[in-house]
């Protein structure tokens, strides 16, 4: 990781925790290493992805249960976001954004579980509600996950 990589990860958790103490949160400093894991790769983590990352980063040995209760505090700050399908997170890619965040939309690499976080047109979510409540259906997350295959397993393939 090069020093511009530094001072943007810098920076990230600097706007990370301004946004957490908003909310009277603490961005203590293992809830800061997971989400430094997270904004270090572009791959989904699990749980137990992320204690080897403690492990391996930092000589930190966390138990499941406190590595699961630091990601539901980070998410409920909007500072991750956990992939339903595959229970993996992935860091939210606008902490540093001073814009208004839409409901987050993943493309997911299905090979390498590479994740990208898009913007979806708003109308599109309205449309989905609309529909599901002309099936008798309440939506009750607009998260969308799509699963594809990312450009580098694609050229891997070939």
């Amino acid at each position: 990781m090069g020093q511009l990589e530094y001072h943007r990860l810098d920076k990230t958790l600097a706007q990370a925790a301004d946004m957490c103490q908003k909310n009277g949160i603490k961005l203590t400093p293992k809830r800061s290493k997971l989400l430094t894991g997270l904004l270090k790769t572009d791959h989904a983590q699990s749980a137990y992805d992320l204690i080897e990352v403690m492990k391996l980063e930092y000589g930190e040995t966390l138990q499941p249960t406190t590595v699961y209760r630091i990601l539901d505090i980070l998410s409920g700050e909007n500072l991750v976001h956990k992939l339903h399908l595959s229970n993996r997170y992935i860091a939210c890619s606008h902490i540093c954004c001073d814009h208004g965040h839409d409901v987050p939309q993943f493309l997911v690499c299905d090979s390498c579980h590479k994740v990208v976080e898009i913007s979806v047109d708003p109308d599109m979510i309205a449309d989905f509600s609309r529909q599901a409540n002309a099936n008798h259906f309440v939506l009750t997350s607009p998260q969308i996950e799509l699963h594809c295959r990312c450009q580098d397993c694609q050229s891997a393939a070939s």
